[in-house]
């Protein structure tokens, strides 16, 4: 039996490579308020499905993913502090990348925790405390 592959060929080559290099620095230009996947499958014409099937088979592309995250993230942060972004937005994007706004609280003291004792909790002195 013949050795054939099954449904269209790869969009993906060098050239396309290159263009994909290129949104990252030219993503306003392309209309684009912060670089994104959608927004580099809209900029080389392929299917978000497609870009998922990429960044597995083609190091250069997931590279390509990466430095658009990280060129997000920093959008999001610059926009975020001069005002530029709503607070909202800025936020939920922050938020993908892994930031939060949640204050940890440490419900000990002195390194003994909380919990309430039997004779705490009926007036008897405890002889640990």
């Amino acid at each position: 039996m013949e050795n054939t592959k099954i449904g269209a060929p790869t969009k993906y080559n060098q050239a396309l490579q290159d263009q994909a290099d290129e949104y990252i620095y030219k993503f306003t230009e392309v209309g684009d308020v912060i670089p994104s996947r959608v927004g580099l499958c809209c900029y080389l014409g392929v299917s978000k499905r497609i870009s998922y099937e990429w960044e597995t088979l083609y190091p250069d592309f997931l590279h390509t993913l990466e430095n658009i995250e990280a060129m997000q993230e920093r959008t999001a942060v610059n926009r975020g502090l001069d005002g530029t972004f709503n607070s909202a937005i800025t936020k939920l994007i922050l938020h993908n990348h892994g930031y939060s706004d949640k204050a940890a609280l440490d419900h000990t003291t002195n390194g003994k925790d909380l919990t309430p004792t039997f004779a705490g909790m009926y007036g008897k002195p405890d002889p640990d405390a």
